[in-house]
């Protein structure tokens, strides 16, 4: 059977619009964000220490007015949460050396224009209703490895679980029988070393273009906060052990679950060659070299961390229920990529490949008695001269 006609080519969507699909699973349904980031949440929770720290040694503006940017913010409470946090430690702060005052904040919430901002803002204006931690709120649509704010204007700067995100797939990766082809996979874990280092070589230089953006946008003793996913140091692979390598949701079974398309002749194999998801895991060294690269900023913590995929709780009920198991693995990483599967699939063939993909999980019971960790790396900075 001949593949059906895409949407759009790999080389276009990859190279030239993925800004235009990169984004969360929108809306309030099974499959989106908003209902499949609790992981993201808890990464949140345990590197706020590191936030508030930050917070509490920042420089003492004399601005009545406190900009506060949440770069890549999704939707949902996630983002309000760190917010929050950044607004109730100031004015906290604020309050103590100076006795309170006139003292105001705005936060902007930036993603790509592919982003949910329509459910971002009704979730907030319900929030706020009955929230007296207030502040003025604005929407910036545009790729934070652009400028999106005038220079010197921001004094905090937080990005939560989306730097690991590639501006695009590099395109030596798109370049066909090439060494940098990545034929057979979707992804970068277990691919040939020439795919990988075109990976690298493109984290590389959008990190140098998020942090020159920053160096410009930021105030002087103003906090930068980054959560990114991440690998542990000193390891070649994306991941740090080999259950997490088997069972994260990009790896074995998303490559099974395409290989079923091929099989049953609904694609062909460029087709699938022709899919790379633009992820990269960097480690804690990548980061350091990056901020050394570009400067302006002084690194005050840094961490490598592991998040487990769900509670002890969920873990138990899950084992007595594959099939509840795999309809929530499948729901978590649709939240991530389907609105990239669909654009670049169509809409149909997308959700075959969620079909065999959440096949696949539900009975592979040995992913029920192995853990999958996420790693995480999480720094603060403080903007200096």
């Amino acid at each position: 059977m001949e593949s059906p006609s895409l949407p759009v080519t790999a080389k276009d969507w990859t190279s030239t619009s993925l800004h235009r699909v990169l984004c969360m699973q929108g809306g309030e349904g099974d499959v989106s964000y908003v209902n499949n980031s609790d992981c993201q949440a808890l990464a949140i929770t345990l590197c706020k220490p590191i936030l508030i720290s930050s917070l509490q040694s920042i420089k003492l503006f004399t601005s009545p007015i406190i900009r506060i940017a949440d770069l890549g913010c999704a939707t949902g409470s996630n983002t309000f949460d760190t917010v929050d946090t950044v607004v109730e430690t100031l004015r906290q702060l604020f309050t103590t050396v100076y006795g309170g005052g006139s003292l105001e904040f705005e936060a902007f919430f930036c993603d790509l224009p592919s982003n949910d901002f329509n459910m971002l803002f009704r979730l907030l204006s319900e929030k706020q209703k009955v929230d007296s931690s207030k502040y003025f709120a604005g929407g910036v649509a545009g790729s934070f490895y652009d400028r999106l704010f005038p220079r010197g204007t921001i004094h905090v700067a937080v990005s939560l679980s989306a730097l690991h995100w590639l501006s695009q797939i590099p395109e030596k990766v798109l370049e066909k029988g090439s060494r940098t082809w990545n034929k057979g996979k979707t992804w970068i874990e277990g691919a040939k070393k020439e795919v990988v280092d075109a990976y690298t070589e493109q984290s590389d230089k959008d990190l140098d273009d998020f942090l020159k953006c920053r160096k410009e946008e930021m105030v002087e003793g103003g906090v930068l906060f980054v959560l990114m996913g991440g690998r542990p140091s000193g390891s070649s692979s994306q991941f740090g052990d080999q259950d997490t390598r088997a069972k994260h949701p990009f790896t074995t079974t998303m490559e099974q679950a395409w290989q079923d398309l091929i099989d049953e002749d609904l694609i062909d194999e460029e087709t699938r060659d022709g899919f790379n998801i633009p992820a990269y895991m960097r480690s804690p060294e990548e980061v350091a070299a990056g901020i050394d690269r570009i400067g302006g900023f002084k690194i005050e913590k840094m961490e490598y961390m592991k998040i487990v995929e769900s509670s002890d709780e969920k873990h138990e009920e899950w084992k007595k229920d594959p099939v509840s198991y795999g309809r929530a693995r499948t729901n978590l990483v649709q939240a991530a990529i389907r609105p990239m599967v669909d654009v670049y699939l169509g809409p149909d063939l997308c959700d075959e490949l969620f079909k065999r993909y959440e096949n696949r999980v539900s009975t592979t019971r040995e992913f029920l008695h192995i853990t999958c960790f996420f790693g995480v790396v999480a720094f603060s900075a403080i903007r200096i001269e």
